[in-house]
């Protein structure tokens, strides 16, 4: 039944967005998110078989999605998402030393650690950077709940009116530097076996990219996999059979639409009631404050709304959220940008949030 309800609800958040009106507004990704929540928290959920389809899924989307890119095309936009990757880490430091001066909380500097780390690269830096400087058991618990909270309400924001808001005050994406409309493409219905054949190439790439890495080095970090299966993507793109597939970039956003239910499934907010509380102002004040504190730099700097967008969630959420946000900004031209920029924030989150901490460490 899971699994039915895994394939089956975003097929059917795709056909309720297209005639109804307010869940056009949502979004399938916002309804597959929300459905997802719902579903894990009213039900036991094999939570096991929700993480194998999160995985899964991303790692089967990503191909299908890169396959349909200009990388030499998009050579031309990076320097935006450079910089607005910079600008975010910075915030986050900016606004965890403030969190850790102002407010008095237990384990203030290990946690600025793991803020950092967690807003610059993802959960997996999070308990990288707590593993490395002690953090208790009990700490670490309640900061992972409060991220998993907070990051999901800005992840339904980022998914449902962000691009809206930011418009308002940020320049609008200029699709021009990247050669052409990515929104206007020859309007070519997929058959059955263009479907199939995309997914076995997604298949195919996955297999190599995960195949070379623990070949040759089993013991690298989850990035590395993500940057291998990222650089097959691009180097298929450059065929020009494959990118111009038809029904390629579909079929990975409705992968993306089953990872929003599987990844939605695996937020029990009842667990969770327990982050309330000093933690939860902490994570708080760090997570929101550099939210915003990069949205102004970004600002001042003239980056265009998307950019802004996709590298914010690049560096809260680390790269596997990047497509999910690309489709939702209905924006394809990003999610290189995204993906390399989260790629990097895993390198650089443990760096930098165990720098940090030892630098706000007590004498």
């Amino acid at each position: 039944m899971l699994i039915v309800a895994f394939l089956g609800f975003p097929a059917m958040a795709r056909w309720g967005a297209r005639r109804f009106k307010p869940l056009e507004f949502l979004g399938p990704i916002v309804l597959c998110y929300l459905f997802g929540i719902a579903l894990g928290n009213l039900f036991t959920v094999d939570t096991e078989l929700a993480t194998t389809f999160t995985e899964a899924t991303v790692i089967l989307a990503i191909p299908l999605l890169l396959f349909t890119t200009d990388f030499r095309a998009w050579l031309r936009i990076a320097k935006p998402a450079v910089l607005s990757f910079v600008l975010a880490t910075v915030a986050v430091v900016i606004t965890s030393t403030i969190a850790t001066l102002v407010l008095s909380v237990a384990h203030d500097w290990q946690m600025a650690g793991m803020t950092v780390g967690v807003y610059t690269g993802g959960t997996p830096n999070m308990s990288a950077v707590g593993l490395a400087l002690d953090v208790p058991d009990e700490t670490f618990v309640l900061m992972n709940g409060a991220d998993v909270i907070l990051s999901g309400l800005y992840l339904l924001f980022l998914l449902s009116i962000a691009q809206r808001v930011l418009g308002r005050f940020l320049p609008a994406f200029d699709l021009s530097r990247f050669g052409g409309d990515e929104g206007d493409e020859t309007k070519v219905t997929p058959k059955f076996r263009d479907v199939a054949l995309a997914v076995a190439l997604s298949i195919g790439a996955s297999a190599i990219a995960v195949g070379l890495v623990y070949l040759f080095a089993p013991d690298l970090p989850i990035a590395a996999v993500i940057l291998s299966i990222t650089t097959v993507g691009v180097l298929a793109s450059f065929v020009p059979k494959i990118r111009a597939l038809p029904g390629t970039f579909e079929t990975g956003e409705f992968l993306l639409l089953i990872f929003a239910v599987a990844i939605g499934t695996l937020a029990n907010v009842r667990e969770l009631a327990g982050a309330f509380g000093g933690v939860f102002l902490f994570v708080a004040v760090a997570l929101i404050g550099a939210i915003l504190l990069h949205y102004l730099m970004a600002a001042f700097f003239r980056i265009d709304t998307d950019t802004v967008l996709i590298t914010s969630t690049a560096a809260v959420f680390g790269p596997a959220f990047v497509p999910t946000v690309a489709a939702a900004l209905k924006n394809r031209a990003i999610i290189v940008s995204g993906l390399t920029t989260g790629v990097v924030g895993y390198a650089i989150g443990n760096y930098a949030g165990i720098a940090l901490a030892y630098l706000l460490r007590p004498g």
